[in-house]
């Protein structure tokens, strides 16, 4: 079954479309997605094209320009809009020059590698995504009067918390060591952040970042190789849960939904310049309950075991990084699904994707 047809993930979308965003601000416009297949660029398109299949008598629809390396995925990701009027896909490697695509309102740059294995076995693709990506887009952006682009970052970026917060505010800076291959990510990510800045101040460019917790939900990667992917891939086989530390690690997690309509609130509410953080307060958990409740839901148990080097070598050393949510909150955006139920329509969503 395609997820767009899933009914709890439909019902999701429907319920996303309605919210109390200022959806005006996008009537008429085009948004171009980087990492268009990804987790939660793929559910923000997935909301712009329900409501620009529902479009109200005075609305115009969105035109979605979904780019992304692989045509064959994105294809099968998005086969009910391929041939819509308000949909085109691009294939493209965002290190190079966009070729001319007229004007794009909103540039959304979320296209990254984002999981352990592909920070150790890809560490220079990961980079290049992260700074060489961003100057093009933002070039793109600067040259056509682009309304607003949106960097995709992460909690990543503010390091080993220092013991003197218990949640990162947007302010807080902790430590990386950048002489290690994991560091590429992180320091990328802030180098991003920078970029942004120096386009805001040589040339005008107007821009936003969010800065996402640990996301899931059943939109991810078949090869996510972070701990709540592989946990959750257990579950919906029916197999024993592996926890590959002692489980003590402390995270803000949000469900794929909530973060990608807290992005759209970002995008259309977010003070020019700034930096939100993007999380659900409810959803901070140990990642050895995260477990319990997977191997719960699948009637299946915990067991350790050692990560072998190259999980190791991509793997976070960060034992407490939770998120302050104030600013997103005050955005007017709130989590609608806690840890507990947003595990619980992964799996059941994922059982009804498998071939």
């Amino acid at each position: 079954m395609n997820i767009q047809n899933n009914p709890i993930y439909r019902s999701e979308i429907k319920e996303a479309s309605a919210l109390p965003i200022n959806w005006s601000l996008l009537s008429g416009k085009t948004v171009l997605f980087t990492g268009a297949t990804g987790m939660i660029a793929s559910v923000m398109i997935d909301i712009l094209m329900y409501r620009n299949q529902n479009l109200a008598d005075n609305e115009q629809g969105v035109h979605v320009i979904a780019v992304s390396r692989n045509e064959e995925k994105a294809k099968k990701r998005f086969v009910v809009y391929w041939d819509s009027k308000y949909f085109t896909y691009l294939s493209h490697d965002i290190t190079m020059p966009l070729p001319e695509l007229g004007t794009i309102h909103y540039i959304l740059h979320a296209a990254s590698n984002t999981h352990p294995r592909a920070y150790a076995t890809d560490p220079i693709g990961t980079i290049t995504a992260n700074v060489q990506g961003t100057y093009q887009l933002l070039e793109y952006a600067s040259i056509h009067n682009c309304e607003r682009f949106f960097f995709f970052s992460s909690v990543e970026i503010y390091g080993e918390n220092r013991n003197d917060v218990d949640k990162f505010d947007e302010s807080y800076l902790g430590y990386i060591d950048c002489n290690t291959t994991r560091a590429g990510y992180p320091e990328s990510k802030r180098l991003g952040e920078s970029l942004c800045n120096a386009y805001a101040v040589q040339k005008g460019q107007e821009f936003i970042i969010g800065r996402f917790s640990r996301v899931y939900g059943p939109t991810m990667a078949v090869d996510d190789s972070k701990a709540i992917a592989q946990f959750i891939r257990k579950a919906v086989a029916g197999e024993d849960i592996v926890l590959k530390s002692e489980g003590n690690q402390l995270y803000s997690y949000t469900y794929v939904v909530d973060a990608a309509t807290a992005a759209l609130y970002v995008l259309l509410h977010g003070e020019n310049g700034s930096a939100i953080n993007i999380a659900d307060r409810d959803s901070d958990i140990a990642l050895k309950d995260l477990a319990g409740y997977l191997a719960k839901e699948a009637g299946m148990k915990v067991f350790f075991e050692l990560p072998d080097q190259v999980e190791k070598a991509g793997y976070s050393t960060a034992t407490k990084a939770l998120l302050d949510s104030t600013k997103i909150e005050q955005l007017g955006w709130k989590a609608k699904t806690g840890i507990a139920d947003g595990l619980e329509k992964t799996v059941q969503i994922l059982r009804t994707q498998i071939d």
